[in-house]
């Protein structure tokens, strides 16, 4: 299925069936390059948390992983995002901006490949993310990312998700050879991209926002 342009889908992060964030992003194109969405500040997100409102990082892997957790509503306050998912890909491309809206740097997400849903009134993508990530800047210096917590979660088989650690090197490594060739998407597109000032921000997340996970759980 392919999305509509200017429809608001949902992006959801999900592992082993939980739904561990939701953010609602409007569909800017959808093609035979990949979906690509735009998360807004200040849009109304879920989130999940502890009771007692932790976060991932405030714990370790074992302990967040054996504590009751809740979805949490809250607000992305960071700037505005492009979010490029290329198709059957096991990565996502993001698009970072300072607050005056011009592109700063690239995030290549590591996760599985989006798999899409569609309800009829709410529809979206869930994912699986796989923790790795790359930050790549526009002269196309890279790093990665995360790699400890990469670490601290593969020591504990039995909670992670991830089934594959050296598939998951490999991909980041075929995004790298990408970036320092300057190839698509890392070739300037979208990187002066800019909002129509005219889009709603979602002020509240759409009946359905926490449907049954489809992502492998």
């Amino acid at each position: 299925m392919r999305f509509a342009a200017g429809r608001l889908i949902l992006h959801r992060d999900t592992h082993h069936g939980r739904i561990a964030f939701v953010h609602p992003g409007r569909v800017i194109s959808d093609d035979e390059r990949g979906l690509l969405i735009w998360v807004a500040r200040d849009s109304v997100i879920a989130v999940e948390t502890t009771l007692d409102g932790l976060f991932p990082r405030d714990l370790s892997f074992v302990d967040w992983m054996t504590t009751e957790k809740a979805p949490r509503i809250a607000g992305w306050k960071g700037p505005g995002v492009l979010r490029f998912f290329p198709p059957g890909a096991n990565h996502s491309v993001w698009f970072f901006r300072d607050d005056q809206g011009d592109f700063t740097n690239w995030y290549v997400n590591l996760e599985e490949a989006a798999v899409r849903w569609d309800d009829g009134d709410v529809a979206g993508i869930d994912v699986i993310d796989q923790d790795l990530d790359i930050v790549a800047t526009p002269d196309r210096s890279w790093r990665w990312k995360d790699e400890d917590d990469f670490a601290e979660r593969l020591a504990s088989p039995e909670h992670y998700w991830v089934p594959d650690a050296a598939a998951v090197w490999a991909e980041g490594r075929r995004v790298i050879e990408s970036i320092e060739a300057g190839a698509f998407p890392f070739d300037g597109t979208w990187t002066d991209f800019r909002p129509d000032p005219s889009w709603p921000v979602p002020a509240e997340l759409p009946t359905g926002w926490d449907r049954p996970v489809v992502a492998r759980s």
